[in-house]
């Protein structure tokens, strides 16, 4: 059963004593491929170098709403020159969070746009991140027709994600799927969720899925086996074939050729 984490941070400073050994134990869960997405420019540049030295590591480069504050041309200017980079296959984590609010909204939603612009541009797809935006992420997406990417760690309701899918966008689910009260509504959701929209994730070392989140505060690409498996639990799929779907899946969103793939 071959597995594929399509969102996780590994370039986050908690691997950095041991980063070698959390790839290793992915490697064991099945676990041969790994998107590392970039939060602002620092960190997109060490996915970037990730994703150069280690096989079966992708990068994504971009600003997340949480820095917006500390987004301009010049950063962008500097990311698309990152996104040239062959081992770089999406755009993002990007989108609007207005429930902390670390950047103001009118701020969140200019650089929203000028990355869904870029992107378009590179022809890449996005990684989306979208928290309370009451609507406004739904409205600034319509704004550009259909965009290729991903909602990446989707929490919505049942009206959100029918307009995600009718515009075409893959679903993220990560290890909330697994939380006995968090994940009840996200559960529900998944049976109407098309088995080829459907990807997994960790969103390492955020949401520790179950049953590893009652020994390890920190997840980590090992642990997306459990939401795989609990996703194929309530799909009444047999895992292997949920995995096989979801691996095609994640390839053919990434443009990544899935024979080239081996996490070393």
């Amino acid at each position: 059963m071959r597995l594929f984490d399509s969102h996780c941070h590994l370039d986050d400073a908690s691997y950095d004593r041991d980063r070698r050994d959390v790839l290793e134990r992915a490697r064991s869960a099945g676990v041969e491929a790994i998107m590392m997405v970039g939060i602002d420019i620092p960190r997109s540049r060490k996915a970037v170098s990730l994703a150069e030295t280690h096989d079966g590591i992708f990068a994504a480069v971009g600003v997340h709403p949480h820095d917006a504050s500390q987004c301009s041309e010049a950063v962008l200017a500097e990311l698309r020159q990152m996104a040239a980079h062959p081992r770089v296959m999406a755009w993002g984590e990007t989108g609007l969070d207005f429930n902390r609010m670390y950047s103001p909204r009118e701020v969140q939603e200019k650089w929203f746009r000028r990355q869904i612009e870029i992107a378009s541009e590179r022809d890449l797809p996005l990684i989306f991140h979208e928290r309370d935006s009451g609507g406004r992420f739904l409205k600034i997406l319509r704004e550009f027709g259909r965009v290729r990417g991903v909602v990446h760690c989707f929490s919505g309701n049942q009206n959100e994600l029918d307009a995600y899918l009718e515009m075409g966008l893959y679903i993220g689910i990560t290890g909330i799927v697994t939380m006995q009260d968090r994940g009840r509504d996200l559960r529900t959701m998944i049976a109407g969720i098309p088995e080829s929209r459907l990807l997994v994730e960790t969103d390492a070392p955020y949401l520790t899925p179950a049953p590893q989140r009652n020994r390890h505060r920190r997840n980590e690409p090992a642990f997306v086996r459990s939401t795989l498996l609990k996703v194929a639990e309530v799909r009444k799929t047999a895992p292997e074939a949920m995995a096989e779907a979801v691996w095609d899946n994640t390839c053919r969103l990434y443009g990544i050729q899935p024979s080239e793939i081996s996490i070393s």
